[in-house]
């Protein structure tokens, strides 16, 4: 499984709202400026995050975005759902009850339920505000 550019822009997104945004709106503009990530690019990703209700918007001077809740109420496993949709290694794990004809006499299955356990339980425990806390030290700044 490998996240995609979306995925992996989404979150950097929401952690410069999360760094950024406390002071109020952030122009999606300097987002872009500091993340180097294309205008376009973001104004679809912001998109789907605001459908979500993980942003919230404001037009005209001194609009941008931020996030609608505190940075500790979303979690990586939260945005990369949204932007990915299922984080499962593999298709049979990708609904509920798994409907593979196969899974009966799979000798992998018990891997890839162990390896989608494993990242659930990572991206699932982690917030922006914990890895905004473990970068403290880092040189991305707020102007």
């Amino acid at each position: 499984m490998m996240i995609s550019t979306k995925g992996r822009y989404a979150l950097r997104l929401m952690l410069d709202l999360a760094m950024c945004g406390e002071e109020g709106f952030v122009p999606l503009k300097d987002i872009a400026e500091r993340q180097e990530i294309s205008i376009k690019y973001l104004e679809q990703i912001v998109s789907v995050l605001s459908r979500a209700g993980f942003v919230r918007s404001v037009r005209g001077t001194g609009g941008g975005y931020m996030l609608a809740k505190k940075p500790e109420d979303y979690t990586v496993g939260m945005i990369l759902r949204l932007t990915e949709g299922s984080l499962a290694p593999v298709s049979c794990l990708e609904t509920e009850e798994n409907t593979c004809p196969r899974a009966n006499d799979c000798m992998t299955l018990g891997v890839w339920e162990k390896l989608y356990t494993a990242i659930n339980s990572v991206v699932d425990n982690i917030t922006l505000a914990d890895i905004i806390e473990e970068n403290k030290s880092s040189d991305m700044y707020c102007i």
